[in-house]
């Protein structure tokens, strides 16, 4: 009888530890998404370079964890005339641009998703 037991806790148990990770799997998993679905790319319509002339790099604070650089990107995706690609290892985005870099549209979308923005450079 005492097998019987511990036999049914310990397959309890591994079923319950296949279900935990089946579902992180399905779910956004990190510092930001924890019970979350993971973040979906917002992508440009317009994926011609030769269409965006000016190019920007952002430096960017906060960001932990894709589901941080998911959130950035698709804000800044978001704006018009904005194509950003944002690597999380070196905590920056590197915007092309159709127009010259608003500086205080790309501080306001990137601060409000509460990240900080230490700095926007124009590059030639």
């Amino acid at each position: 009888m005492g097998t019987v037991l511990i036999v049914v806790i310990l397959v309890a148990a591994c079923a319950y530890g296949v279900y935990s990770y089946v579902k992180k799997l399905r779910k956004g998993g990190g510092c930001c998404g924890e019970h979350e679905e993971t973040v979906k790319k917002v992508r440009v319509t317009d994926r011609d370079k030769s269409h965006y002339p000016y190019r920007a790099v952002v430096r960017i604070e906060g960001m932990t964890c894709g589901n941080c650089a998911s959130r950035v990107q698709n804000a800044l995706n978001a704006m018009e005339g904005t194509w950003a690609e944002v690597d999380l290892g070196d905590r920056q985005a590197v915007l092309r641009l159709k127009q010259l870099p608003d500086e205080a549209a790309i501080r306001k979308a990137v601060n409000a998703l509460g990240y900080t923005v230490l700095s926007v450079r124009s590059v030639e």
